[in-house]
């Protein structure tokens, strides 16, 4: 007899691995960003960074590593406080709408999983692919259901404009950028100052937001 404090569709390990190690380079990069920016830069790498190692440890397979409860209360007050640093910087510049969103959507699964049956939490059966918490509620549909629009409509905008950056990419940085703080044999261009790679990390976190959410 199936157990109903457990979910009897196992998220496959390897899905969990890949979205950590997709989320965690995420992170990294946004890191390298931190030190070759400031000000408002320097804020949005620094939530960036934020989103992708908590999404990486979010998406740890549950046989390896499953949190009590409070870890989950304790990730949704992180970005809780994270979402309002996000809103009061979206006031001056509207792309920190999508930080915000983010942010808030972290908070929802934390809850999610928080709200989780207490059962499910040690047993390792979660239905989400590889996110350590196991058997979760499921959340608000509705809830889930914009979330998924949203990061799905992301997605499809973002994925056609880096391809553009790509093209452009090496003549900006042929030119010498003012204020890179690049070598010559590099077109002047640091890895924490070129644009398509920054892109490519929010299209990777947005994908694997999707991953998260689609099975939530």
């Amino acid at each position: 007899m199936t157990d109903r404090g457990r979910y009897a569709v196992h998220g496959p390990a390897t899905v969990g691995w890949l979205l950590v190690a997709l989320c965690t380079a995420a992170g990294g990069y946004c890191l390298l960003r931190l030190r070759g920016g400031g000000g408002e830069r320097r804020g949005t790498a620094g939530g960036e960074a934020l989103m992708g190692f908590g999404m990486a440890a979010m998406a740890v397979p549950a046989a390896v590593l499953a949190p009590p409860r409070w870890v989950w209360v304790a990730y949704a007050l992180v970005f809780g406080a994270a979402a309002l640093y996000a809103l009061v910087r979206a006031r001056s510049a509207g792309h920190h709408l999508h930080h915000l969103l983010g942010m808030l959507a972290m908070v929802y699964m934390a809850g999610a999983m928080a709200a989780a049956p207490t059962g499910a939490h040690g047993g390792g059966h979660g239905k989400m692919p590889g996110m350590s918490g196991a058997g979760m509620a499921g959340g608000v549909p509705l809830v889930t259901g914009l979330l998924l629009v949203y990061y799905a409509g992301y997605v499809l905008w973002a994925g056609p404009r880096r391809l553009p950056l790509v093209a452009v990419a090496a003549p900006v940085g042929g030119a010498g950028t003012a204020g890179t703080g690049g070598s010559g044999g590099n077109g002047g261009t640091g890895w924490g100052d070129r644009a398509e790679l920054a892109l490519a990390c929010r299209l990777s976190m947005g994908l694997a937001m999707l991953a998260m959410l689609i099975t939530l």
